[in-house]
């Protein structure tokens, strides 16, 4: 009787430990964070690319910018199609190859000597394969994986970009500086590639794989066949939505997001800063600390997401970016002065706090196909990004300086504040938009 009664806490020991334990849904989400981190390294390169091509091959800087736009736009454009990818073979097998795609495009443009082989390496393969890693990879994750604590999440996984664009923007920039810009991409593809195996071993597509439950979830969540005719059911999903007055905002508000940051100030800050005066790895380290702040203001913000009105904190985001670039052609000089870096931090922690309130939004209206729709918002995005990418060194090439770009994106940023005010909230209890696999 006395070995019954000793054996009873004995057995349920383990099981007390395993409840103290963190949920698995929290490893899988540390190991995307640093899979996003390890891509973050191509996110980090363009900017820098910028005057050392036009150096060496005499190529505009309209051309470069045409083949980063290039790069911006699939970024966007291959995000919908790779949420349903994943959908289709599974989340790990998906990042693999694209991880692969990025070290491969990387790596070839060492070998590069005319324009179209930037286009083709840096543009085309670069570009689907970081669409590939976009943040439809982090929405598909957190869907999968999470039903509470959803915002702040997206948040983290969303600041991993800028997490990776702090560690790489440094060592990238004094590369660049001191042995040129091939070393430079070389690093570029082998930080995709160490990144592979880590995905292959760690990642899981689903909860159900592991036989748990998504965290917050009160059930079991069965995992799902695998979805076929990913482009089909990509495209049907667009079609849906774009029926829907809130996907159009909500793409019009991201479009800007994207021609206020990627486009704009991370492909065209350092060359703007250098042509003030301002040393190239001293304006990639401000890049850089735009990446610290960003961390803080993005992990901020999905917190915010899960408490306040998406649309009123859309609006605050964009409405702050917008002043602070149009005060920043009055900042840039020779040296680094107070109200330069009031600037960054400012504009740091604004970068992308606007992704857990749109992905939160796009969750409300359209439920189950909430990740294919924000990559479709995503593609808006990084056009967005693109057409300024572009049309920022043409405007550089034909007036001799950014001045009018950092203007016309400030006014822009106005234009999305209001635009987020006006997107219509899901009434509650009705029926999110799904579209039949």
């Amino acid at each position: 009787m006395t070995q019954t009664r000793e054996a009873v806490p004995l057995a349920a020991e383990p099981g007390a430990v395993r409840r103290r334990l963190p949920h698995l849904a929290w490893f899988v989400a540390a190991v995307t964070f640093v899979t996003i981190i390890g891509a973050a390294a191509f996110r980090s390169l363009p900017g820098l690319l910028i005057d050392p091509l036009h150096e060496e091959f005499g190529w505009s800087r309209g051309t470069i910018g045409g083949a980063v736009s290039v790069n911006l736009a699939l970024y966007g454009l291959t995000a919908p199609f790779a949420a349903a990818l994943m959908d289709r073979f599974g989340i790990r097998r998906v990042v693999a190859a694209a991880l692969t795609v990025i070290a491969v495009g990387s790596g070839l443009t060492v070998w590069m000597t005319a324009a179209w082989q930037l286009m083709l390496c840096w543009g085309l393969l670069v570009g689907l394969g970081s669409g590939s890693m976009a943040l439809s990879f982090a929405a598909t994750v957190t869907n999968r994986w999470f039903t509470e604590r959803r915002g702040l999440v997206s948040g983290i996984l969303t600041a991993a970009s800028a997490s990776g664009q702090l560690i790489f923007l440094p060592v990238l920039s004094r590369l660049v500086e001191s042995h040129g810009w091939r070393p430079a991409a070389v690093t570029v593809a082998l930080a995709a590639l160490a990144v592979v195996p880590l995905v292959w071993l760690l990642l899981r597509d689903h909860p159900a794989d592991t036989g748990q439950m998504p965290y917050g979830a009160t059930e079991f969540v069965p995992k799902p066949a695998p979805v076929r005719g990913a482009a089909r059911r990509a495209v049907t999903v667009l079609w849906s939505a774009a029926r829907t007055g809130p996907f159009w905002l909500l793409a019009g508000t991201f479009a800007i997001c994207g021609a206020s940051t990627n486009g704009l100030v991370q492909t065209h800050f350092v060359p703007a800063a250098h042509d003030h005066g301002l040393p190239v790895t001293t304006a990639a380290s401000l890049l850089a600390v735009i990446g610290v702040f960003d961390v803080v203001g993005t992990i901020a913000s999905g917190w915010f997401t899960d408490r306040f009105d998406s649309r009123r904190l859309l609006a605050v985001y964009y409405a702050l970016r917008g002043v602070s670039l149009l005060f920043l052609p009055m900042l840039l000089a020779p040296s680094v002065r107070p109200p330069m870096v009031f600037f960054i931090v400012f504009y740091g922690l604004d970068w992308v706090a606007t992704v857990p309130p749109t992905l939160a939004l796009c969750r409300e209206r359209f439920g189950d196909d909430s990740a294919i729709v924000f990559g479709w918002v995503l593609a808006s995005h990084q056009v967005g990004a693109a057409l300024v990418a572009y049309l920022g060194g043409v405007a550089r090439d034909v007036f001799g300086s950014y001045d009018m770009v950092w203007y016309a994106s400030g006014a822009l940023c106005s234009v999305a504040a209001l635009m987020a005010l006006v997107i219509r909230r899901r009434p509650a209890g009705t029926a999110t938009v799904a579209v039949p696999a």
